[in-house]
C-alpha cells in the first residue's frame, strides 16, 4: 500500500508540474502574439490614416465659394491662384480599365508611387508635369502625369494607387493642394494633337489650344 501511494503521490506531483508548466507556456505564448497583434493593428490604422489628407482650411473653404463651380459643384481657378480646394478621387492600375496600358501613364513613363506620385487630370486645367502637395502629407509631391476621360471638363485630381484597397481606402474626398510647380501646356497640347480621334484628348487639346492662343496661363516652371 505504501509503495502503491508514494506511486501515486509521485504521479500526481507530476501531472501538477506538467500542467504548470504547460500553463505557464500557454499563457506566455497567448499573451505575445494578442499584444503583437494589438500593436500591429494600431500600428496599421495609423499609416492608413497618415495616407489620407488632412482637412481643408477653413480659409480656403470660404475662398472657395467667390468662384464659378464644376459639375461636381467645385471651384474652378484660374492659374493665378496656388493653393486650392479640389475634388480628390484615386485610381490604380489594378482596376484592369479597357484601354489602360498596365502601369504606364499617358506620358508613356511608369506611373509612380514613391515620395514622388502620380495623379491624374484634365490637362487643360492641370497641363503635363504640374506638380503639387495635398495638406497632411508632408514629405510626399504629386505629380501630373496621366489623364482620364471622366476627369475632363472638371477640376478633380486622380491620385495614383499601388492596389484596390488603398484605392478604396482613399475613396472620393475633398482635399486642399498646393501647387508648387506648374508643367507644360505646349507639351501637353503636342501629345494629345496626335489623340484627337479620342472625344477627351479632343476637348482638352481644344481647351488647352484656347488658353494659349488667350496668353492667359501659367507659364512652365519644369526645372
Amino acid at each position: 500500500m505504501i509503495m502503491e501511494s508514494m506511486i501515486i503521490k509521485t504521479g500526481l506531483a507530476l501531472l501538477a508540474t506538467f500542467a504548470s508548466v504547460s500553463c505557464g507556456g500557454l499563457q506566455s505564448n497567448l499573451s505575445q502574439p494578442i499584444s503583437s497583434a494589438i500593436f500591429q493593428s494600431s500600428s496599421s490604422s495609423a499609416k492608413k490614416n497618415a495616407e489620407l489628407p488632412a482637412a481643408p482650411s477653413e480659409k480656403t473653404i470660404a475662398k472657395a465659394r467667390n468662384y464659378r463651380k464644376d459639375k461636381h459643384g467645385m471651384p474652378t481657378y484660374s492659374d493665378k491662384v496656388r493653393t486650392r480646394l479640389v475634388r480628390t478621387t484615386a485610381y490604380s492600375h489594378m482596376e484592369n480599365e479597357i484601354g489602360a496600358h498596365g502601369r504606364k501613364n499617358a506620358a508613356g513613363t511608369i506611373l509612380k508611387y514613391g515620395k514622388v506620385r502620380s495623379a491624374a487630370a484634365d490637362w487643360s486645367v492641370y497641363p503635363l508635369g504640374t506638380r503639387f502637395r495635398i495638406k497632411g502629407q508632408p514629405g510626399i509631391l504629386y505629380e501630373v502625369d496621366d489623364y482620364g476621360s471622366a476627369l475632363v471638363g472638371t477640376n478633380t485630381v486622380d491620385i495614383f494607387k499601388p492596389s484596390l484597397r488603398s484605392m478604396h481606402h482613399w475613396g472620393t474626398r475633398p482635399a486642399e493642394i498646393t501647387v508648387v510647380q506648374w508643367g507644360s501646356y505646349e507639351r501637353s497640347e503636342r501629345l494629345l494633337k496626335g489623340r484627337c480621334r479620342y472625344r477627351h484628348c479632343r476637348s482638352m487639346y481644344y481647351s488647352i489650344r484656347r488658353k494659349l492662343q488667350s496668353g492667359e496661363y501659367a507659364k512652365a516652371e519644369i526645372h
